[in-house]
């Protein structure tokens, strides 16, 4: 009896050992899950942090250069300035472009709806922000998302279920994507492009579909119309000033 007594004791004893050991694997795994989620989030804050800082640099940079040749513009006859103070408005999208281009065209996908069912039509930031991605690789030079200039500071993002570009709501159907590129040359390579990618499809999936025009000889693209906001500017003083 007592030996019995002795092997059931032996068999709980192990069967104990064996669900600690389980537990204590399980809750080392979980933590570090839960660490490596952790470190994955701090580098892409750390990324984010490091562009925007990028991004307000680049503006400051322009910001500067444009209000120094307006100065020396005012006080002097000189072509050269001014052909740069024009250059450098044009690289901020201050100004209005003309340019061989194609114009993308989103509206809503009814086709497999019937007409009392048929969706309103959603674009998500996501989408655009992806259109655009591929629109820069393929070699576009300015871009308009609804007669909205797009440039390197531009605000793209969901408030309260509706996607804005700085502040406008894209919420009237077709919306029109006007892109612009240097020459014809690149132009046609910016068509291929489109016309290869999977954007169509990501806006398919989202009952949205895509229309993309032949190459035009000209299109326009509007200027900026919002103003560009730097947070921090700061006087460069002279060398000789204390």
């Amino acid at each position: 009896m007592k030996q019995k007594n002795k092997i059931s004791f032996f068999f709980v004893t192990l069967l104990l050992g064996l669900m600690l050991a389980i537990q204590y694997q399980s809750t080392n795994e979980n933590e570090n899950l839960d660490t490596k989620d952790m470190w994955e989030l701090r580098e892409r804050y750390i990324e984010a942090k490091d562009y925007e800082a990028k991004l307000i640099q680049e503006i400051r940079t322009i910001d500067e250069k444009i209000a120094e040749y307006k100065k020396v513009v005012e006080h002097s006859k000189g072509t050269v300035l001014k052909q740069t103070l024009e250059e450098l408005q044009t690289e901020a999208g201050l100004t209005e472009l003309s340019g061989p281009g194609i114009i993308i065209t989103i509206q809503p996908e009814t086709s497999f709806f019937p007409i009392d069912s048929a969706p309103t039509g959603y674009v998500s930031p996501d989408l655009i922000r992806k259109l655009i991605n591929e629109l820069n690789m393929y070699g576009a030079k300015a871009i308009s998302v609804a007669n909205q200039r797009i440039i390197n500071t531009t605000s793209i993002r969901d408030v309260q279920g509706e996607t804005k570009i700085d502040g406008f709501p894209l919420r009237t159907f077709p919306i029109e994507i006007k892109v612009i590129a240097e020459d014809e040359k690149t132009a046609n390579k910016l068509y291929n492009g489109v016309q290869i990618s999977t954007i169509p499809d990501d806006f398919f999936i989202d009952n949205l579909s895509v229309s993309i025009s032949e190459v035009k000889k000209s299109i326009t693209i509007p200027a900026y119309n919002h103003s560009i906001k730097v947070d921090v500017m700061e006087t460069v003083k002279d060398e000789g000033e204390q």
